[in-house]
């Protein structure tokens, strides 16, 4: 299994400089690579290898006095940016013949986007020295908050600056599953606003609002944004308010899940959860609450952890009527509002409380799905 491991980096003046113009050349490549493409399009030819792009882009474009401060940095960077803009491509045909879900055609990179980015390959002899620091060509030895050691050696670095003006080193490196010593216990989840979580056995699990506790700093730091004159140092300084108020809550919250999802893992033997149609409740007057508590992302986690340790993980249908299936005699009572936290099932009179309910309902229903799995194969 491939995972991704992130580290805070603390660039000096100089190496700030260095890194903006590796942002800087690796969007103007690709805009370049998405250019040419377009324009072979428009024009009724086929699209423009990656060999053709490298030369014409890259190689021949250093020798124009328009491009000629590409050769500022490292070749690799460049070479990454065009790779990223035919991946960027291969994902939108294969999304488009329903290999993979749809995607958006390639847009063209901003220098105003907040999120800038630069990757080196082992091409680029980019190293960690013995004093733990990242030794990048063309931009020196980066420190590095070092929070665990990688698992294995890494064959790619990305740099990444946020909208925080916070750096990181993000590495993709090939890990071994550990298998958890097996238990009996597995579960099912019904994911939730009023609590986050709650699970078959009946533990509840509170929801933390990260951005909704944080509302008020957001509201006066947005206030203060709202005061500055466009494109003043001022306005951009209060930008930097606004950005860091968000990126703690998504730190937070990226906190609470990982913990939260290997608790469960750990404990459970097999996981269910609903396959949540997230996108659609993102498009209801729930939608701000439904992006703070961030489904998606915590089910992500309890998927990819399930695999890495040698858990069982299903999605039970979407569909399921889950809040109004009684799980005593399974018989579908009928549609529930939400205000409705407690029923009485009309055919076998039990009371029911409607998450723990609606939790069980999903582990039989995870059960069923992973009998049949076992069956098939």
């Amino acid at each position: 299994m491939q995972l991704r491991y992130s580290f805070r980096v603390y660039p000096d003046a100089d190496q700030r400089t260095a890194l903006a113009k590796a942002f800087g050349c690796a969007r103007v490549v690709y805009n370049d690579a998405l250019r040419a493409r377009e324009t072979a399009r428009a024009q009724g030819q086929a699209f423009p290898t990656a060999g053709e792009l490298s030369k014409k882009l890259i190689t021949d474009a250093k020798r124009t006095p328009e491009r000629e401060w590409l050769g500022g940095v490292s070749a690799v960077v460049l070479q990454q940016a065009l790779r990223d803009a035919d991946t960027a491509y291969r994902n939108f045909f294969d999304g488009l013949k329903g290999k993979r879900p749809k995607t958006g055609p390639p847009r063209f990179k901003s220098r105003k986007d907040r999120r800038q980015s630069a990757r080196f390959t082992a091409n680029a002899r980019w190293k960690i020295t013995g004093q733990g620091k990242l030794s990048l060509p063309k931009i020196g030895e980066v420190k590095v908050k070092w929070s665990r050691p990688l698992p294995s050696a890494p064959a790619t670095v990305t740099l990444l600056k946020d909208a925080a003006d916070r750096y990181f080193a993000s590495f993709v490196v090939r890990t071994q599953d550990e298998p958890l010593t097996q238990t009996t216990d597995d579960v099912g989840i019904d994911l939730g606003l009023g609590h986050f979580a709650v699970l078959s056995e009946g533990t509840r699990v509170a929801n933390p609002r990260f951005l909704r506790r944080a509302q008020r700093k957001l509201r006066k730091a947005q206030r203060a944004l709202s005061r500055k004159a466009k494109g003043s140092k001022n306005r951009a300084r209060a930008r930097l308010g606004v950005a860091r108020v968000h990126a703690r809550v998504a730190d937070a919250r990226r906190e609470f899940h990982h913990q939260l999802s290997t608790t469960i893992i750990r404990d459970n033997q097999a996981v269910y959860v609903e396959d949540l149609c997230v996108k659609g409740l993102g498009r209801t007057r729930l939608a701000k609450s439904v992006h703070d508590a961030g489904w998606a992302a915590f089910v992500s986690m309890l998927e990819y952890k399930a695999a890495r340790y040698g858990r069982t993980f299903a999605r039970v249908d979407r569909f399921l009527p889950s809040s109004q299936t009684c799980h005593t005699c399974w018989v579908v009572d009928g549609p529930k509002p939400l205000h409705v936290r407690e029923w009485t099932c009309r055919a076998c009179k039990a009371i029911h409380d409607r998450d723990v309910n609606a939790s069980r309902v999903v582990l039989a229903a995870g059960r069923k799905l992973a009998g049949a799995r076992e069956a098939e194969s």
